[in-house]
């Protein structure tokens, strides 16, 4: 079977390192870069201004229907890492707030862990969630250690392994202790059901080019009453939390990508997805990352291959047309091991050895199935060139 998506030549299964803009999504930016290329001005500004402004505030509404917020409690940034940094840094900068700890997991993604690194070094003790052996914290851990707490960070959906937190637990536990809970919402947002008010978010970071539209335009989530010191200073734009000249037509494509992804398409990811889990784990040697079913993220594959490293398998999957990640490398050049995997107990080896294969609502079955295919051959063929992987039984 031949790779072949839309004319490219490839089957791509990145998409939690980013996603294909949908050209409808471009039909739409284009009017706002084109022909209404204003910007918001002041209470009485001029057309181009006001259809900025108009433009921007329906965006804010579809992406807090989404989660069932008020359009007021939307913040534009430029993504989920800005989102992050403003939620946390934001939080721990201000005077409203009681306590010097700060609280995360030890899986989140490197936004959040290298920001709390930084505030640990200025005066604030960072305490860092255990994990279990499917990426899931022990909500226990945490209502037993929420004195003097500041802010409490966990995010939705594991960025390697598809873990889904309970958040609702975890939001209760912080909103009845008097913390403030943070959430890194960018793998899951609209894929999963999200519901700030039963899941008692205070803070929830999203992200654009995850599901289809344009790169460098997120948003963050602030829930009414909550006060955070803004990282940048300027004008007054997005409640002063985010000053400068608002990306109008990346905001716009963004509310178009959030209208665009639906329920339907989510249950047929996930449904793509457990096919692609069985068929890799008829491999030898090969085990699954992260749990299975309704607590893993719809679209996410991670499995470890023993006796293989993960770059040489993506290596020689690039080969042959087939686009997947390895490890922590969405987030580094480095060859260095997976600290999700460590986190949940596996060896160097196994956190070396393992690959992740994203799926975007465009996956076909057909793509799945080579996909599988060339795994298992690159697989047996690495394993034939290393002295233990010619020792394993025959593939089942």
């Amino acid at each position: 079977m031949e790779p072949e998506v839309q004319g490219r030549g490839f089957v791509y299964l990145d998409n939690a390192q980013t996603t294909k803009l949908d050209p409808a999504i471009l039909d739409v930016m284009n009017e706002f870069m084109v022909d209404n290329y204003g910007v918001p001005g002041g209470e009485f500004g001029y057309r181009l201004e006001e259809e900025a402004r108009e433009a921007i505030e329906r965006a804010r509404e579809v992406i807090a229907r989404r989660i069932n917020a008020s359009p007021e409690e939307i913040i534009f940034t430029s993504g989920g890492t800005e989102s992050n940094n403003i939620a946390i840094v934001g939080a721990a900068s201000s005077n409203y707030y009681r306590g010097k700890r700060l609280v995360t997991s030890r899986i989140e993604h490197t936004s959040v862990l290298r920001i709390v690194d930084k505030l640990s070094r200025q005066g604030f003790e960072k305490i860092l969630l255990d994990v279990d052996h499917q990426g899931f914290v022990n909500a226990a851990d945490l209502g037993a250690g929420l004195g003097d707490v500041r802010i409490v960070s966990v995010q939705h959906a594991n960025q390697e392994i598809g873990t889904l937190q309970d958040l609702a637990t975890i939001g209760e536990i912080s909103r009845s202790n008097g913390v403030l809970f943070h959430c890194d919402a960018v793998q899951s947002f609209t894929k999963e059901k999200i519901d700030v008010q039963t899941m008692k978010v205070d803070l929830l970071s999203m992200s654009s080019h995850l599901i289809h539209g344009p790169k460098g335009v997120g948003a963050l989530y602030v829930r009414d009453g909550v006060k955070l010191q803004p990282l940048l200073e300027g004008d007054d734009r997005e409640k002063g939390l985010r000053p400068g000249t608002p990306n109008v037509a990346g905001i716009v494509g963004f509310a178009k990508a959030v209208e665009l992804m639906t329920p339907e398409q989510a249950l047929r990811m996930r449904r793509l997805r457990d096919e692609l889990i069985e068929s890799l784990l008829t491999i030898s040697d090969s085990r699954l990352n992260g749990p299975r079913g309704e607590r893993r993220l719809c679209n996410n594959v991670n499995v470890s291959f023993r006796y293989v490293e993960g770059e040489a398998i993506l290596m020689h999957l690039d080969l042959r047309g087939l686009v997947v990640n390895t490890g922590s490398a969405c987030y580094s050049q480095k060859l260095e091991p997976s600290h999700v995997i460590r986190a949940l107990g596996g060896t160097l080896e196994e956190s070396h050895g393992s690959i992740r294969l994203s799926l975007s609502k465009w996956t076909t079955k057909e793509e799945l199935a080579y996909a599988a295919e060339t795994i298992k051959e690159v697989v047996k063929k690495l394993r034939d060139l290393s002295p233990l992987g010619r020792k394993l039984p025959a593939q089942r």
